[in-house]
C-alpha cells in the first residue's frame, strides 16, 4: 500500500511539473491546461508559454502596452481572452487574427485611441466585444467588417465623436450597442442602417442635440432606447413615429427640455403611440423658460396650454374686434360720404328749378 501511495505521489508530481512548464511566470494553468490564469501577473507583454489547447487566457490587470501581428498563433483554440485593464495603445493589424473560435474579447480599460482596418481580421465567430473606457475618437467604416457574429458591443466612456454611416454594416446579429458617455452631438441617418436585429442601443450621456427623422427607422428589433442626460431640449415626433417595433421603451430624462406648448402636444401625441413606452415621462424636468426651470413636465403641461390657448384667443378676439370696428367705421364713413353726395345733388336740382 505505502509502495502504491509513493508511486502516486510521483506520478502527481510529474504531472505537475509537465503542466508548470506551460506556464509563465506568475500565470497558474487549471483544468488540463484549458484555463490559463495571468491577472495581477506584472506581465508587461504578452506571454510567451501557453499551453496550445487553452480556451481561457486571462491577461487582465496587467502592464502589456502592444498586442503584435498574429499574437495568437499557437493559441486557435481560445475561446475567452481577457485583456482589460492593461496599457495597451497600440493593435497591430492583424492582431487577432488565428483566433477562428473566439467567443468573448475584452480590451476595456485600456489606452486605444485607434484601430485600424485589420483589427477584426479572423474574428468571425466572436460574439461579445468589450472596448469600453478607452479613447477612440471616431468610428471608421472598416474596423468591424469581419465581426459577422458579434451580439454585443460595448463602446462605452470613450470619446467619440463622429460614426461613418457604414460603421456597422457587417453586424446583422447585433442584438446590443452602448455607446453611453461619449461625445456624440447629432445621430445621422444610416448610421444605424444594418442593424436589424439591435434591441437595445444606450446613448445616454452624450451631447446628443439634434437627431435626423429616420435615424431610427432601420431598427425593426429595437425594445430600449436610451437618450437620457444629453443636450435634447424638443424632438420631432416622426423621428419616434418612424420605430415601426412591437414594443419599444424609451429613456429621455436629465435632457434641458424647453417646456412650450408645442412640446406638450408632441409628448400626448407620443404617449398614444401604442408601441412606445415613455418609461420615464413622469421624472422630465423643464430647463426652459427661466420661470418653468425645474419643474416637472407634466406639472406644467395643462396651465402652460391653458395659458397658451388664452392668450392665442385673446389676441384673436381683439384682431377680430378691431377688423370689425374698423369695417364698422369704414361702412359709416361711406354712408356719410353717400348721404352727403345725395344732398349735394338735391341741392344742385333745387337751383336749376329755380332758372
Amino acid at each position: 500500500m505505502k509502495e502504491f501511495v509513493f508511486l502516486l505521489l510521483l506520478l502527481t508530481e510529474g504531472s505537475c511539473r509537465t503542466r508548470s512548464s506551460w506556464c509563465e511566470l506568475g500565470c497558474e494553468c487549471r483544468g488540463d491546461l484549458k484555463f490559463t490564469i495571468c491577472s495581477r501577473a506584472l506581465l508587461t507583454q504578452l506571454p510567451s508559454r501557453v499551453a496550445p489547447g487553452t480556451e481561457l487566457l486571462d491577461l487582465s490587470d496587467n502592464y502589456i502596452s502592444v498586442i503584435p501581428k498574429s499574437s495568437f498563433s499557437k493559441n486557435r483554440k481560445l475561446r475567452v481572452l481577457l485583456l482589460q485593464n492593461n496599457n495597451i495603445s497600440v493593435v497591430e493589424e492583424g492582431g487577432f487574427s488565428q483566433l477562428e473560435f473566439l467567443l468573448k474579447l475584452d480590451l476595456s480599460w485600456n489606452q486605444i485611441s485607434t484601430l485600424n482596418e485589420g483589427f477584426s481580421v479572423g474574428l468571425t465567430s466572436l460574439r461579445e466585444l468589450q472596448l469600453s473606457h478607452n479613447r477612440l475618437t471616431s468610428l471608421d467604416t472598416l474596423i468591424f467588417t469581419h465581426l459577422d457574429g458579434l451580439q454585443r458591443l460595448n463602446l462605452t466612456s470613450n470619446a467619440i465623436q463622429t460614426i461613418q454611416v457604414r460603421s456597422f454594416s457587417s453586424m446583422s446579429t447585433l442584438r446590443q450597442l452602448h455607446l453611453e458617455d461619449n461625445r456624440l452631438s447629432s445621430l445621422k441617418s444610416g448610421i444605424f442602417s444594418m442593424l436589424r436585429s439591435l434591441e437595445v442601443l444606450n446613448l445616454a450621456g452624450n451631447q446628443i442635440r439634434e437627431m435626423e427623422i429616420t435615424v431610427f427607422k432601420p431598427l425593426v428589433s429595437l425594445t430600449l432606447l436610451n437618450l437620457a442626460n444629453n443636450h435634447l431640449s424638443t424632438l420631432s415626433f416622426k423621428t419616434f413615429q418612424s420605430i415601426h417595433t412591437y414594443s419599444t421603451h424609451i429613456l429621455l430624462e436629465r435632457n434641458p427640455w424647453n417646456c412650450e406648448c408645442d412640446l406638450q402636444r408632441l409628448f400626448r401625441k407620443l404617449r398614444t403611440i401604442q408601441r412606445l413606452f415613455l418609461d420615464d415621462y413622469y421624472n422630465l424636468t423643464c430647463e426652459a423658460p427661466p420661470v418653468l426651470q425645474d419643474y416637472r413636465l407634466m406639472d406644467v403641461d395643462s396651465e402652460l396650454c391653458i395659458a397658451e390657448t388664452v392668450t392665442v384667443l385673446i389676441i384673436t378676439v381683439t384682431v377680430v374686434i378691431t377688423v370689425l370696428a374698423a369695417m364698422l367705421m369704414g361702412e359709416r364713413k361711406r354712408k356719410k360720404k353717400k348721404k352727403k353726395q345725395h344732398w349735394t345733388q338735391q341741392g344742385e336740382l333745387s337751383d336749376e328749378s329755380d332758372y
